[in-house]
Parts: structure tokens; sequence; C-alpha cells
């Protein structure tokens, strides 16, 4: 509960679901030389060689390349980036947009970041203040402010684990006792039957089954002419709905949240009741 109100989580990836590609090649990659196709061949090659992880290879790249060049690498030339991140159509204004419908509705709004990318290219884009906390790959600084070692990792399974952290209310990433005790579902934060969440493919799948599997609604985008890439999805069961990547007003995506919206707090609000009558029952 936000103060009495019920809470929605919108939980969101970033690269391809809000921004038009991924937030490295917007300047990161064209700075050190390179172009995006030649980047993510070197990255995936090496997680390939390493038996390594492609989240930890990319970030690795990155590091190399910049060093390479003669880049800066401290957490401030990172946030920077984040300005020439572009997104789709209407993303500017989706969010206030939803949590003014949400006050219409008498529920709170809350966003998410739940991502493979990079938090701190996130922190320096104009949206970053929107979302009640970004889940995302960081790096660690040393001393001396350059960055020398990932701090946290973000791959396409462990993301499931921060859709726990919101139900359960625990942010904080190295508090792992309180988030793997028992707490039953009626004291969670935001029920599980109260999260949206919006991904672009394959590598949303894991969050996407669990949310729709627990009783919320996801969502796979597509560019025009993409909406191929993501029907398995649709025709598997692993999400609930297709939507074109336009977040403006009254768009497919737009009318289609809304009408989410809606059901979730009918929803919550009947589930809630019935919680209230069984505990008034005589004990």
């Amino acid at each position: 509960m936000n103060g009495d109100k019920p809470i929605l989580a919108m939980l969101y990836d970033f690269d391809k679901t809000l921004c038009t590609k991924d937030m490295q090649e917007y300047k990161f990659i064209p700075d050190v030389g390179m172009d995006a196709e030649a980047f993510w061949k070197e990255s995936n090659d090496l997680a390939v060689r390493e038996n390594m992880d492609r989240i930890l290879a990319y970030m690795r790249t990155m590091i190399k390349h910049a060093n390479a060049a003669e880049k800066s690498i401290r957490k401030a030339d990172f946030v920077a980036l984040g300005s020439d991140v572009e997104y789709f159509p209407g993303v500017d204004s989706w969010f206030p947009r939803m949590n003014a419908f949400g006050e219409t509705l008498g529920v709170a709004v809350e966003h998410y970041i739940v991502s493979s990318g990079l938090r701190e290219i996130i922190e320096g884009s104009s949206i970053y203040k929107h979302f009640t906390e970004v889940y995302a790959c960081e790096f660690l600084y040393d001393a001396s402010g350059v960055a020398c070692w990932p701090k946290n990792v973000v791959n396409y399974t462990t993301k499931t684990q921060f859709l726990f952290r919101i139900n359960k209310g625990i942010p904080d990433i190295s508090n792992d006792a309180d988030l793997n005790k028992y707490k039953p579902e009626d004291e969670r934060r935001v029920p599980f039957r109260n999260m949206l969440y919006i991904g672009d493919g394959l590598t949303d799948v894991p969050c996407m089954r669990l949310v729709k599997a627990n009783g919320g609604f996801s969502i796979a985008v597509h560019t025009d002419g993409g909406q191929g890439k993501v029907e398995e999805l649709l025709a598997h069961d692993r999400v609930d709905y297709l939507a074109a990547a336009d977040y403006s007003a009254d768009s497919q995506l737009d009318t289609l949240v809304r009408d989410i919206m809606r059901k979730m707090t009918v929803t919550d609000g009947l589930v809630r009741e019935s919680m209230k009558q069984r505990n008034a029952l005589p004990k």
C-alpha cells in the first residue's frame, strides 16, 4: 500500500522497450571508434570463447575499448551518455499520464526499470526521475572514481529476483536475508496481481512469464514491421498482449494499459474485500 492506496507497479525493460536501440549505441560505441555490429560481435564472441555471461562480457568490452580510446570511465562520464538516449513516441509524457489515470482509479502507480543495460546511463536520461527504483547493471568505482569492476549484473534470469523485491518491498540489493524469508501474500507490498511488465522480446520472458503466472499482466512491444518477432511469445502463452511501441495518448498501448489498470483495480478491491471478510470470521 502507498498510504491508504493500493499500488499498481509498472515494470519496464529499457533498451528497445522505452528507447529505440541498445543504450550503448547512441554515443558510447561511436565515441570509442566502433560501430554497433562490431561491438556486439566482439562482446558476444568473448562470451562464447570464455563461456562467460553475456552481460559481463559487454561490460568488459566497454571498459576495454574506452581505455583503448583513452576515454574517461568515471561514473559521471557514463551518466552523461544518458542525455543522448532517444525514446519511442509518447514515452516522455507516459509516466505522468499513467499516474494521473491511476489517481482517477484511486490507486498509486509506481514505475520500475528492470534492465540488463547500465544504470548509470539510465540515471542520465530525461525519464530517470519517474522511476521508484532502477534495477540494472552498474560498475564499481575505485578510490579515484574510475570504473574497476562490475558492481551489479542483471541478466535475463536474474531479472526475476527484482520482481520479488518489488513484491515484498525489499529494494536493498544487498539484503538477501529478508528477500528469502517467508512473507504471507496479504502482507506483501505489491501483489503480483497488481504488476504489469512491458518488454520487447525473449530476454524478458522470465519476468513476463512470472508476472503472468501470478495474476499480473505482460505486454510485448514491437516496432513497425517487427511484430513477427514477438508473435511467438503470444502463441506460446508467455505474454498476454502485443502492442506497437507507441506510448502516445490514445495509442493501442495506451488504451490497452488503461484497460489493464481498470481490471487490476477491480480485482485488487475484490481480493482485499474477501480477505477482510475472512479475517472477520469468528476464530
